[in-house]
């Protein structure tokens, strides 16, 4: 069973079970997965080196929109933006997912301050992802979803990725409240 997080004097640690490290990898290689943008083979290589990426639309799949949201509600000015700032942004979530993935291979983890916001920037885009998937836009949907209690009762789809957004929601309470605690 997981252990929440706490500070001490080497930073953050925290416990995972075989099992929870495992859901929690391919969870972050899902959504790696869901990150990586399509290259179009005619790219200009400059432009990629620096960033900027030619496709300004914004993306079809709903989780991925969650994950880079429009920045203006003018959709010139969004686009622009977007067209400036989503590769590397798309680059940052990836590296903080792919750290957090690498941290989970250990059976304790032990997070320095680097590490503990690549974990939460990780497991944020996660509960994204899931909150996503399971419809959560309303107190209503959250209270359907809070519903599921028990793992052994998961049944289908939705009962089990309810069960796993919550684990990672309070994955990402512990974890920020031991960022928070190691602030005092």
């Amino acid at each position: 069973m997981a252990k929440e997080f706490r500070s001490g004097r080497k930073g953050i640690t925290g416990g995972l079970e075989g099992p929870e490290r495992e859901l929690l990898i391919k969870l972050f290689q899902d959504v790696i997965t869901t990150l990586e943008p399509d290259t179009p083979e005619d790219e200009d290589p400059l432009a990629s080196l620096v960033g900027i990426s030619e496709d300004s639309s914004v993306p079809e799949d709903p989780a991925l929109a969650r994950l880079l949201p429009q920045a203006s509600d003018d959709d010139e000015e969004a686009a622009e933006f977007r067209r400036l700032t989503e590769r590397s942004v798309r680059e940052a979530k990836i590296g903080h997912l792919r750290m957090a993935a690498m941290d989970c291979e250990s059976p304790k983890l032990l997070l320095d301050h680097e590490h503990s916001m690549a974990f939460a920037s990780a497991l944020n885009d996660v509960r994204l992802v899931l909150a996503t998937r399971l419809g959560i836009e309303s107190e209503e949907d959250a209270q359907r979803v809070a519903s599921y209690t028990d793992w052994s009762q998961a049944q289908d789809v939705e009962s089990y990725m309810s069960l796993v957004y919550q684990f990672v929601s309070w994955l990402q309470d512990s974890l920020v409240e031991a960022m928070l605690s190691d602030l005092d």
